[in-house]
């Protein structure tokens, strides 16, 4: 059995880095995120309409700090729509199932009755994953719609949402730290080396 994904619930700081995770997609992968073609600047006009009081941003974060997986779960009063990218590097690891499953526990406990994704039907990794989070996917004409009935929160789901927060803080100050002995490290050996 491997461990949880820490998975880290993101501030409005983390807009920059955001939108560079989502740059470092290939073209295929921005199509099959946005459902069509996104020039860099349309994804950085995207990422500045997130309205960080609403909607929330969860990410993955790897050895070097970089986001290997990002969610943006945009809340309204009776539903929640949510969009999910993962890196090539990072597939196959869970990170997208874990991405989805923080981020329906976090509406859930907002009182958000159902949540929504859309995706293109030759998207099968994102279809698999919604059907894996207990999804009822509907493919019609080329895309993909999948929907599930959030439960009520109760003080089980709200303190499993506390803790994900706190590991997932405790995950990244520690690769921050281990990132920022391996650069001494690397500076040391520099300028041992002169």
């Amino acid at each position: 059995m491997t461990a949880p994904i820490p998975v880290q619930r993101l501030s409005a700081n983390a807009a920059k880095a955001f939108a560079a995770h989502l740059h470092a997609l290939d073209s295929e992968d921005v199509r099959l995120r946005f459902g069509v073609p996104q020039s860099r600047a349309a994804i950085d006009a995207y990422v500045a309409r997130i309205d960080f009081d609403a909607d929330v941003l969860f990410g993955v974060h790897g050895d070097a700090l970089e986001l290997e997986g990002a969610a943006h779960l945009a809340l309204a009063s009776d539903f929640a729509e949510l969009g999910v990218s993962v890196h090539r590097g990072a597939r196959g690891r869970g990170v997208g199932s874990a991405l989805v499953a923080r981020a329906a526990e976090h509406a859930r406990n907002r009182s958000t009755p159902r949540l929504y994704m859309h995706c293109l039907a030759e998207n099968a990794a994102m279809i698999r994953i919604a059907r894996r989070a207990g999804m009822a996917v509907v493919v019609e004409a080329g895309d993909a719609d999948a929907h599930v009935a959030l439960a009520p929160a109760t003080p089980m789901s709200l303190t499993s949402e506390m803790l994900a927060d706190r590991v997932a803080l405790y995950d990244y100050a520690l690769r921050s730290n281990v990132e920022a002995w391996r650069r001494v490290g690397a500076a040391f050996t520099g300028a041992s080396r002169t």
